[in-house]
């Protein structure tokens, strides 16, 4: 029997699905004197009682090690020697519930209520279970009785005021409150509470009679009579709300609530120009403070969207109060917030966020917000010009530095590339984010193996790994130059492996899997993946080298055509090496290490024929030269070397100008003299 009873705890949630919401209610728990219970005798027998602690206590050992299977089994046994211990009862009813099986669960805690009718803890639960059951009527009867046992268990009030609301019983729930109050003291969160309770049984009379309660026990709080103003506009009592904001502003002229609302009157009264004045007093009045502008800017937006969405008038507001002295660096990444969402044009939004930066450098969200526009628009200068600002401003935002260092890659300037993501990777500590500093080394990797500094580039993909594990770019990167070296292949095929699980139809990572098969002369499975590589390609990309590697692998399953065809497509592009014309010309696999090995004196050669006629009677002759080198290079360089002497021999003599091949003798050429040439050559 497996079950999830991990998160056993003695105060489930309580969930009321519909239930009508309701202000917190200030807690001030009560503390009721405790009875102490009267001792009872023992039924059991010394030794069964013996038996019976051995066995329940085990149980809630093995239930507290996680083995809830043999916790279960030994309460049961418990239970059998004493069933008239109701925590047993209880613990089962638990186990139950955790099973689903509702009715042994309901079943069991009853009868632990009736072992032991005076622990609240039981009657708790059975008012949980109720609830769970959408039980209502008895899950208040539930907690009515835990109340009436404990009048100190405020807590059981709170949740009949919940439930008494899930029935829309409000008479119930006003008497519930006021309970409370008897308990815990009269407050303005009670008050409050009642008013909208008044409100739901649509008695306003009640309700404003709560509120101007709060207002007359409160005079100096200009808060309940804001909010009896506003509780007027809604209930169409516009003269009484305009004096109640109006008195608030004569005691203080800088209240942010009552400026709101007053804002928010003159908008539903329809005086549009003295809701404009008073929403410019609140966004230019140095006394408002942030949340309050931030509320109203939202208030406008959202309110000029409804009237159809007129950006000018919004940037217009923005403007009006970042054209200050000191603009506050909020409303402008508010401002360009609203642009970005507004799908303005980039360069605006750009120059918008770079008007935050103006006003407070070090912020963050801004610059990564410009970052990532430059990014996407290309502008790898910019990326770079903005990234260092940001690390001067932010030096710990590891993000910087890999868009500075991505900035220089994709502009081919690897050295630059490389610092950057080495300047980042010294910041890394144990809260640096996993994604991020992978990342950092995956590409640190992949440079430095472009760079011929495979050690390193090894290295920096280990690191990458301990961050996280599952970085799949990294795991093919590497497992594929393991397999090009030949070497750890039981590593390099476990990495790939993990990429073909997470990916299972891209077909670079099928490619990479492939390969590595390939090089553990694994042909036949080989070629399983590279089928379905070459499936899955992708065709705006360069696919020369798994084209090349399917024409290895259909070579090595002896299928000779098939692969030559494969060579053919692949000899395109950077990709018309000399190992490829070789497999293409013999029809052969072959490694490039045996190319260079045993066929690689880069042999050449070729014939040069020349006809002619001498005489009328037209005599024909054929003057054949003939070329075999052991070595291109070596012979070229060597004829580079016969003019440069034949230069020099020129210049000695005097003679100077443009020459060209014809125009050089051979005896210039020749190491040897004059007379070495007439002796061993004619």
């Amino acid at each position: 029997m497996k079950m999830n009873l991990r998160n056993i705890s003695w105060a489930m949630g309580l969930v009321l699905l519909g239930s009508v919401a309701m202000p917190s209610l200030a807690r001030k728990k009560k503390v009721q004197p405790v009875q102490k219970p009267a001792v009872q005798e023992d039924h059991l027998s010394p030794n069964d009682r013996q038996r019976y602690n051995y066995f329940f206590l085990e149980g809630a050992r093995q239930q507290a090690a996680g083995n809830y299977s043999a916790a279960f089994d030994l309460f049961e046994h418990a239970r059998k020697i004493d069933p008239k211990a109701a925590e047993t009862y209880f613990y089962e009813s638990l186990f139950y519930s955790q099973l689903k099986q509702d009715s042994l669960a309901l079943a069991y805690m009853q009868k632990a209520i009736e072992l032991n009718p005076e622990n609240q803890t039981y009657a708790e639960q059975l008012g949980r279970y109720y609830i769970g059951s959408q039980k209502y009527d008895l899950a208040i009867n539930a907690y009515e009785d835990l109340y009436a046992k404990n009048h100190g268990n405020t807590d059981a009030l709170r949740i009949l005021v919940q439930l008494y609301s899930q029935n829309k019983d409000y008479k119930s729930v006003l008497k519930t409150i006021s309970r409370l109050e008897v308990e815990e003291g009269e407050s303005e969160q009670f008050t409050l509470s009642k008013m909208r309770v008044y409100e739901l049984m649509n008695d306003k009379k009640a309700a404003y009679q709560e509120l101007k309660s709060l207002v007359d026990q409160h005079p100096l709080d200009m808060q309940y009579k804001t909010m009896l103003g506003n509780w007027l506009v809604q209930h169409d009592r516009q003269k009484e709300a305009y004096k109640c904001f109006t008195d608030v502003l004569k005691e203080e002229p800088d209240n942010s609530y009552a400026q709101m609302s007053l804002y928010d009157y003159y908008n539903a009264t329809h005086q549009e120009q003295l809701a404009e004045q008073m929403l410019d007093k609140i966004l230019m009045s140095p006394k408002s403070d942030l949340e309050t502008k931030v509320m109203m800017y939202r208030s406008f937006i959202q309110k000029n969207e409804s009237e159809g969405g007129d950006s000018t008038k919004v940037i217009a507001l923005f403007d009006k109060a970042l054209n200050v002295a000191h603009p506050s660096a909020e409303v402008a990444e508010m401002r360009a917030a609203y642009m970005s969402l507004k799908k303005m044009p980039a360069d605006s939004v750009c120059r918008a966020f770079e008007k935050v930066l103006t006003i407070a450098p070090d912020n963050v969200n801004a610059r990564m917000q410009l970052v990532q526009m430059l990014w996407n628009e290309k502008k790898y200068d910019l990326v770079s010009q903005q990234c260092k600002a940001a690390q001067e401003y932010n030096p710990e935002e590891m993000v910087f530095y890999y868009f500075g260092g991505m900035a220089y890659y994709q502009k081919d300037k690897e050295d630059e590339a490389l610092r950057e993501f080495r300047l980042g990777l010294a910041q890394v500590n144990a809260q640096s984010p996993a994604n991020l500093v992978s990342d950092l080394y995956a590409v640190t990797g992949d440079i430095l193996h472009k760079k011929g500094e495979e050690q390193e580039a090894f290295a920096a993909y280990d690191s990458c790994l301990q961050w996280k594990d599952d970085n799949v770019m990294a795991l093919n990167n590497y497992a594929y130059y393991l397999s090009e070296k030949g070497v750890d292949l039981h590593k390099a095929e476990s990495m790939s492996y993990k990429t073909i699980k997470a990916e299972p139809n891209n077909g670079t990572y099928l490619d990479t899997y492939a390969w590595i098969l390939f090089m553990e002369e694994r042909y036949a499975d080989a070629k399983t993946y590279i089928d379905q590589a070459l499936k899955n390609r992708d065709s705006t990309a360069d696919n020369s080298t798994v084209l090349e590697h399917a024409g290895d692998i259909y070579y090595m399953n002896g299928m000779t055509d098939e692969s030559v065809d494969f060579w053919k497509k692949a000899y395109t592009g950077e990709n018309q090496t000399e190992v490829l014309a070789w497999k293409i010309k013999n029809r052969q696999y072959i490694t490039e290490e045996e190319l260079k090995k045993n066929h690689s004196r880069m042999l050449h050669g070729g014939f040069v024929i020349r006809t002619g006629e001498t005489g009328r009677s037209g005599n024909k002759h054929v003057i054949e030269y003939s070329l075999k080198l052991d070595s291109n290079p070596e012979f070229t360089s060597s004829v580079l070397v016969a003019y440069a002497r034949a230069a020099k021999r020129l210049a000695d003599e005097g003679v100077s100008g443009c020459k060209t091949v014809f125009d050089i003798a051979p005896a210039y050429l020749s190491v040897m003299s004059g007379e070495e040439l007439r002796a061993h050559l004619l």
